[in-house]
C-alpha cells in the first residue's frame, strides 16, 4: 500500500507533466489543452495506482490489462480532436491526437513511479513539439517535398490564439 506523500507525488507529477503537453498544445490553438491533457495523465496513473502495478520490478497481471485498456481506449478521445478539412484535402489533429495518447503514457509510467522515463519522454516530446515542425518543413524544401499539401501551413497569427480554436478556457 502506498502512502500520502507517494500518491500525491504519483498523481501529482502525472498531472504536471499532462498540463505542460497540454499547455504547449493550447498557446497553439489546437483542440486539446492544459485541461484536458492534464486529465487524462491525472487519470491513467490513478488506475495505474490503483493496480499497483510493479511488484518485484514487474508489472503485474493488472497492471499490464489496465495499460492495455488504457492504450486502447484512448485512442477514441485521441481520434476526436481529429478532423478532415475538405477545402484543403488536409488532416488536422494528428499531433494532438498523438498527444493526447502519450500524455496517457505518460500517466502510466507516474502512476508506476518510473520517474527517469517520465523525464526523458518529456524532454524528447518538447524538443519534438518545439523544432519539429521547423524542421520538418525546412526537410521537404530541401529534399523536394510537397509542403503545401503534405505538411500544414502555419496558420496566421490571429488563429494562434487559444480563443479562436475549438478549446476555449473558461467555456
Amino acid at each position: 500500500m502506498l502512502d500520502w506523500s507517494e500518491i500525491l507525488l504519483r498523481l501529482g507529477i502525472a498531472a504536471l507533466a499532462g498540463g505542460a503537453l497540454g499547455l504547449n498544445r493550447d498557446l497553439h490553438g489546437k483542440p486539446v489543452g492544459l485541461r484536458t491533457l492534464s486529465l487524462v495523465s491525472l487519470a491513467t496513473a490513478m488506475v495505474m495506482v490503483l493496480a499497483d502495478p510493479l511488484r518485484d520490478g514487474g508489472f503485474t497481471d493488472a497492471g499490464s490489462r489496465i495499460v492495455q485498456g488504457i492504450l486502447t481506449g484512448i485512442g477514441f478521445l485521441g481520434a476526436g480532436v481529429i478532423f478532415h478539412a475538405e477545402k484543403h484535402f488536409r488532416i488536422h489533429g494528428l499531433t494532438s491526437a498523438a498527444c493526447t495518447w502519450l500524455t496517457a503514457c505518460i500517466g502510466i509510467m507516474c502512476g508506476a513511479g518510473q520517474w527517469r522515463i517520465v523525464a526523458v519522454a518529456l524532454a524528447i516530446t518538447f524538443v519534438v513539439l518545439l523544432v519539429g515542425g521547423p524542421v520538418e518543413r525546412r526537410l521537404h524544401r530541401v529534399l523536394g517535398g510537397k509542403p503545401d499539401r503534405d505538411l500544414p501551413l502555419p496558420l496566421p497569427a490571429a488563429d494562434q490564439s487559444s480563443e479562436a480554436g475549438p478549446h476555449q478556457p473558461g467555456r
